[in-house]
């Protein structure tokens, strides 16, 4: 008798990160290669194949500070090929630089269904004395079979903690424990076994952009140019005419609560393109109410990002900016969920 495999069908895509990276010893955490491949990667968790049978794929091996737009919509047909070909659930291997970045963008461009997408990265390299990378690719997978996973959008799992994609935020720049966010963990692994805190539910506010008119017949996606702005003090000016020359957008971590000099507000709000007020402060939001006083406020290109931090207020900008929405469209997306 011919026996059936039923174990759940997991799709890995590999991108690169410390999780694929070797360093010159045991005890070196900086200055490594990125040179471990799936297959690799997957040989350091033998015990996986009786949790789910494995396929993967190499879409790049890079630093995630050098994920392109090329490279990350390479990311995002990856994970829409893997959708289309029935898989039971996706793991993505990356970087925690800007692995917040990516989950945030996935997350508001592709309607997964109830099939987990789970992203998973490392804080030490995979020579360490104590890699943390085999473990946590082990525990993310778990999270992409469990059922209980399904319904939950875009997931990350690293250090025994399991986000939501969509919230995501590195809160320290080193150390394990780097992603202390205090807004998405869902749940925790006891005995390499899934806990979640909530029944399942996507995170409010998620926006379902369909991206794929966009790319062209020769797989490339122009996204709008959208800067960051760090506000600070004795802020000149000048560099706003300069730039505003080369943008489609503008995103300014502000002081405070939206707070900006006179000037520089004044500026701002009389530029041809839109322009969201973000803060520098991890926690706390920018309300509607702390925007700049300027007349004929409904006109105006100035917009608050809420609970959105700039890096994500940058891509939901560049999302709506690529749909040719309004000032006021803009504006609605911000305002759904964040406050803004």
């Amino acid at each position: 008798m011919s026996s059936v495999n039923t174990l759940p069908r997991i799709k890995i895509l590999a991108t690169g990160g410390t999780i694929a990276a070797k360093g010159s010893s045991m005890t070196r955490a900086i200055d490594y290669k990125f040179e471990v491949g799936a297959q690799e990667m997957l040989a350091a968790i033998p015990d996986i194949s009786q949790l789910a049978t494995i396929d993967y794929e190499q879409v790049c091996n890079v630093d995630s500070k050098d994920i392109n737009q090329d490279i990350l919509l390479a990311i995002y047909s990856g994970i829409k090929g893997a959708l289309n070909d029935g898989y039971d659930g996706i793991v993505v291997t990356h970087g925690t630089d800007t692995l917040a970045e990516t989950t945030y963008f996935i997350e508001n461009t592709i309607d997964e269904g109830d099939t987990p997408i789970v992203f998973v990265g490392s804080l030490r390299p995979s020579t360490s004395s104590s890699p943390d990378g085999p473990m946590n690719l082990y525990e993310a997978i778990c999270v992409a079979v469990d059922p209980n996973s399904k319904g939950r959008g875009v997931l990350v799992a690293i250090n025994d903690q399991i986000s939501t994609g969509y919230n995501l935020m590195k809160t320290s720049a080193n150390g394990l424990g780097a992603f202390g966010m205090k807004n998405g963990i869902l749940g925790t692994f006891v005995n390499n076994k899934v806990c979640y805190y909530f029944k399942p539910t996507k995170p409010v506010g998620c926006q379902n952009f369909d991206i794929s008119n966009e790319i062209s017949s020769k797989g490339k996606l122009d996204l709008p140019i959208v800067y960051i702005i760090y506000g600070h003090q004795c802020f000149d000016t000048a560099m706003i005419d300069h730039l505003a020359k080369h943008v489609d957008g503008f995103v300014i971590a502000t002081m405070g609560s939206g707070t900006l000099p006179k000037e520089l507000n004044t500026k701002l709000a009389n530029l041809s393109v839109p322009v969201v007020y973000s803060k520098k402060a991890a926690e706390g939001l920018i309300p509607s109410t702390n925007l700049p006083a300027v007349e004929s406020r409904k006109f105006s290109n100035v917009i608050a990002s809420g609970f959105l931090n700039p890096e994500k207020s940058r891509i939901l900008l560049q999302l709506c900016l690529l749909k040719n929405e309004s000032v006021n469209s803009i504006r609605e997306k911000f305002s759904e969920v964040y406050g803004g």
